[in-house]
Order: structure tokens, then sequence, then C-alpha cells
């Protein structure tokens, strides 16, 4: 318990004398329960004064879990020199009620379909040099209503209508998803301020200008993946034609046969060939020129080629770290894994919205702590896992409960063995009995 008094003694501006002891409680319990977490599970793991009526209580009671996610980075987890991109992806869970505050019907990329579930856009900040996640933001998806099929507008003629004239293209009407987004992206942006942040990176199904100029908009710039039959052009570089205006699109890009002098990167591993291709291109869906890394993968037995699109909207970023900072995107992929199969995401059982707010916050707010607790230096000498963390803990526990049953507090010898029998149960690597006391 001590351990867990150090790591949220920075939440006493941010809650409530009682909110803040029974979230201990709830700490804990959480890193000792064996199975689902659930409220009445957490209430059988908690000391005195964890009651299952308590922790009813705390999970209705209204708490500012943003503000106490950055502090959990800021305090523990923050390299003020380090490098840092923002990440956002969409995490469903599954719900097999009917009462649960914002069930619909969302796509699982799990599932590969469309499921009973909650939906919450998650917002993580990255860090490049320790490339780790961890989640600053969290913020439901309600489901939208089924919009009425409105008639089809009347068809416009063919060509160009007569005396309309160039202009720049003007930014799209933003989707009720895209203006959540921009709202918990510059809610973040605020929260960590002074800390610069340059580059948001999203997933593949926000590759599009509508998404590309929210981002832009929030002073950021985008890092994403282009569909692999994006039609894209390289600028036109032929000469100024005697009459008219020059033109702006050149060759098509054609993805069978792209530049020899825009490759820059040849790899080859496990009978696979990787090429990575730079360029500036443009798209007219887009109004400014893109960034563009090309990776095609060739596999050298059956010549089967593919390939992958990636962009952003910062021209200056290299064909190495355009790849790099989008397979950092997949970090929070992994705060998703840990809160669901450690931390209860997938098992709790609130249907209230403040409720299913405290529960889905806890285990993301779980995930930045077990990460603060596996910095500590001789646990990464052990190469200790979540896994290995919580039985850690567990341990603990059950050797505290066994020592206040015995009528004689046994010998520090005897209290060594006992907790080198225990913390090995269970655990997926062996812990030295000279590195850990209870």
């Amino acid at each position: 318990m001590t351990e867990i008094l150090a790591l949220t003694h920075s939440f006493v501006p941010h809650l409530s004398k009682t909110a803040l002891r029974q979230l201990r409680q709830i700490i804990l319990a959480m890193l000792c329960i064996p199975g689902r977490i659930t409220t009445l599970g957490l209430s059988r793991w908690t000391e005195q004064g964890g009651s299952h009526r308590t922790l009813q209580r705390w999970f209705h009671s209204s708490i500012d879990w943003a503000t106490v996610l950055w502090t959990v980075i800021r305090v523990h987890l923050l390299d003020p020199e380090g490098e840092y991109l923002l990440a956002g992806d969409d995490v469903v869970v599954s719900k097999a009620g009917k009462h649960t505050h914002g069930l619909g019907r969302f796509y699982s990329s799990l599932a590969q379909r469309v499921i009973s579930s909650v939906s919450f856009f998650v917002v993580s900040l990255i860090d490049v040099k320790a490339r780790r996640s961890h989640p600053l933001q969290v913020e439901q998806h309600l489901p939208s209503p089924r919009p009425k099929p409105s008639p089809p507008a009347p068809k416009r003629p063919r060509g160009r209508p007569k005396g309309s004239k160039n202009h720049v293209k003007t930014a799209p009407p933003l989707t009720p998803e895209l203006s959540r987004m921009e709202h918990s992206i510059r809610a973040c942006l605020s929260r960590i301020a002074p800390l610069k942040v340059k580059w948001l990176v999203l997933d593949g199904f926000f590759g599009t200008f509508p998404a590309t100029s929210m981002v832009l908009g929030c002073g950021l710039h985008l890092i994403s993946k282009l569909r692999h039959n994006a039609a894209l052009y390289l600028p036109y570089s032929g000469p100024k034609p005697a009459r008219g205006a020059t033109a702006r699109y050149g060759e098509k890009v054609n993805y069978a046969h792209l530049p020899p002098e825009a490759l820059c990167q040849t790899t080859t591993a496990d009978g696979v060939c990787t090429e990575i291709y730079h360029l500036k291109v443009l798209h007219k869906d887009f109004q400014d020129a893109l960034n563009v890394a090309i990776m095609v993968r060739t596999q050298q037995k059956t010549g089967k080629q593919g390939h992958v699109i990636l962009f952003s909207t910062d021209l200056a970023l290299t064909a190495a770290q355009l790849v790099d900072y989008y397979s950092l995107r997949f970090q929070i992929e992994f705060n998703f894994r840990d809160a669901k199969q450690f931390w209860g995401l997938e098992d709790f059982m609130n249907v209230s919205a403040q409720a299913v707010t405290n529960a889905v916050n806890l285990a993301f707010l779980m995930v930045n702590l077990s990460a603060a607790m596996l910095r500590d230096p001789q646990r990464r000498q052990a190469g200790f896992s979540v896994h290995d963390l919580k039985t850690h803990f567990r341990a603990r526990r059950y050797l505290d409960e066994t020592i206040k049953c015995l009528p004689v507090s046994p010998d520090e010898s005897l209290i060594s063995r006992l907790w080198h029998k225990l913390t090995a149960l269970g655990g997926i690597r062996s812990h030295p009995l000279s590195l850990f006391s209870p």
C-alpha cells in the first residue's frame, strides 16, 4: 500500500479525501484480483473501508479523469527532453445487455463485423524514444440515429458550369464523429501545454481530406494511410504553356512502375524484399501537396507484390520517420489489450453514464499506473510484465493475511521463504529472493 500511496499522492489537488481514499483501495484490489474485475469482485479484495456499497458510491461519483490521467503521465512517465506524438483510435467493448449507457452497434476489428457494444475514442501520448503509449483522454461515442433518406439531388450536366472561377478549396463540413475528435484533441493540447507535439497519428480510416482539414485546424500535422488505389499525381514539371495557366497535376503515379529515383531504402528479410519510395505528390481531394512513403513488398519466391501508402501533411518528414511514426501508432493497441486483459475494460457491468465513464477510465488509469510501477529499476531488471506485477501484489496480500492469522509473528527467514514461494506461484518469471521483500 505504501507504493500506491506514493503513486497517487499527486492526485490530492484533483480528488476529495474520500474519493482518493476509496480509489487507493480500488487500485490495490485491482492489482490483487485474479479473475474478472467487477464492482462485486473488487469489494472482495479491498481492505477495511472498501465494501461493495462504498465502491458503488465511488463509481457514481464525478471525477475529472482527463486531468488524473495526465497527472500520472506528467509526474511518473514524462521525459522533459523526449519527443512525443499524439495518437487516436477507437476501442470497442462488446456488451450483451440492453441498458448500458451508449449501447449501440459498432464495428469491431477483432470480430470483423458490427456487434452490440459500446465504443470509446482514446487519445494517447506516444513516447518516441521509449516506444510506449500512455492514454491521455477517453471519450465515449454515442450511437447516432439513422438519418432519414433524402431525395436525390438533381444531376448536374457534364462539363464545367459556365462563368465559374477557380477558388481555394474550402474546409469541408465535419461529421459528428470528427467534431467530437476535434474537441478531444484541442482539450488534450491545452492540457499538456507547454509540451510541444507536432504530429497526430491516425489509422487509415481517417486518411481523408475532412479528417486532414480538422487536424490541421488543431495546429497539428496528420500522419495516416491512404487507400492502396489512391489516385496520386506528381507535380507538373513540363514547360510553361504559351497561353493559359500552368498545369498543376503531372503524371499519375503508377504503383507497378514507381520512379527509380524515388527509391530510398531496400531491405530483405525472410524471403520478402521491402522497398520504400519517398515522393511529394498531389491528390485531387486534398488542397496541398502530400508527403508520401510507399512501401512495396515482394515475395521473392512467387513474385507477388503488395504496397502500403503512408502520408503526412508535414513535408519535412523523411520516409524513415514517416514509416517509424506510423508504426508507433500500434502502441495504443497494446493499451487496449492491457485494459481488457488485466484491468476490467471487458468485464465491467455498470450501466449508468457516470458509472460507465468511471469504469472505463479506471481501466486506462491502471494502464498508466502499471507502466509507472514497471519502470522501477528492480522490476525492470527482473523483466517484470503486468502479469508478474499482479502476481507480486497478490502474493503480498496472501502473505499479509497469513501472518495476521498466526498467534506469534514468524521470524524473517520464514517470511522470506514464504514470500519466495508465493511470488513464484502463477508468475511468468522467477523473482530472485534477494531483490524483493514484503
